[in-house]
């Protein structure tokens, strides 16, 4: 996957879906459907990114509300964990904070396994440090590819910037079944999955941010929501995609969604077994998580998608679920 691929999906939407453009139609379990509040019943299962995790986890609550007899259960093994899970029909919907890799998708073909690809709202993978770092405000991707590329030889912050602190970087970070560790590589080291490996890694974002409010000299990186959870006691970095920091630019809403949070911005997507859909519980929820989600995304601190890639997804799904009761 490269960076242009990214920003595309970000601007553009997502194509490729197979059958969109199919007219909105009613569904079991959705508005204008015979099913009422709380017939539904059943069971989903999902895992996955835990990127993703506080916006699935909120829909799945408000989706129980409405629907008390359908059990929604998320898991947070990180978006590899997550789709080898997923492939092998063990999951309903996977969470995922980059699209589906080739070799899965090739597990999907051997195992049946047919997937509908959505995209729920957009992060700005945010790079952070302590609360009580007064030094780092600012940093470039060239400072951040020599401190995480495979061979760096960086330990001290006075190694990236003199000005900096003769102190040694302590470096937290996603695990490498996270999408979000695949996404970093890619953009900052330009490659997928090469990053230096004595870190400390985890694919639980709470982990991470334990881990660089409790240390002075620390620096990480994980989602926008988490570090929007957080301020008081993390502070974010503002990344300069050229080699002059004044170039920098900040994580906010505002940045992220317009894309000038570069190359840092990324959408994040859901994916669910088609072979699923033709359950009223599982048609209810996804029309859910696209209708009513998109308000609990700015609750979590994401960004919504725009509307143009809302129409799009919304096309997709109502397409999906049309096939699947054929």
């Amino acid at each position: 996957m490269k960076t242009t691929i990214w920003l595309a999906v970000l601007t553009l939407g997502i194509s490729g879906c197979g059958g969109c453009g199919v007219k909105d139609q009613t569904t079991p379990g959705t508005s204008g459907s015979p099913t009422a509040k709380g017939d539904l019943k059943g069971e989903i299962v999902i895992d996955g990114s835990s990127t993703v995790l506080p916006v699935t986890s909120a829909v799945a609550e408000e989706f129980m509300k409405v629907q008390p007899k359908v059990n929604v259960t998320v898991g947070r093994s990180g978006t590899g964990g997550g789709f080898k899970r997923f492939v092998r029909g063990e999951t309903h919907i996977s969470n995922a904070s980059r699209p589906i890799m080739e070799d899965e998708i090739k597990q999907c073909q051997e195992n049946g396994i047919e997937y509908l690809e959505l995209s729920v709202c957009i992060d700005g993978l945010t790079v952070v440090v302590n609360k009580e770092n007064d030094w780092c405000d600012k940093i470039t991707v060239a400072q951040l590819k020599k401190l995480w590329e495979p061979d760096s030889t960086v330990t001290k912050w006075n190694e990236l910037d003199p000005n900096w602190p003769d102190e040694k970087i302590v470096l937290f970070g996603a695990d490498t079944d996270s999408g979000t560790f695949d996404y970093f590589t890619e953009v900052i080291c330009g490659k997928s999955k090469a990053s230096r490996s004595n870190y400390t890694p985890s694919s639980d974002d709470n982990t991470l941010v334990k881990g660089v409010a409790g240390e002075k000299y620390s620096l990480g990186y994980f989602g926008y929501a988490y570090y929007i959870e957080n301020t008081e006691t993390l502070k974010a970095v503002a990344v300069s995609p050229t080699d002059d920091p004044a170039d920098a630019v900040a994580p906010t809403a505002e940045t992220v969604e317009s894309g000038a949070y570069t190359p840092l911005s990324r959408p994040l997507f859901i994916y669910a077994n088609k072979a699923q859909l033709n359950r009223p519980e599982m048609a209810a929820f996804l029309k859910f998580y696209l209708e009513q989600g998109q308000e609990l995304v700015n609750e979590v601190g994401y960004v919504p998608l725009n509307a143009t890639v809302m129409a799009e997804m919304h096309s997709r799904l109502n397409a999906a679920l049309e096939a699947a009761t054929k």
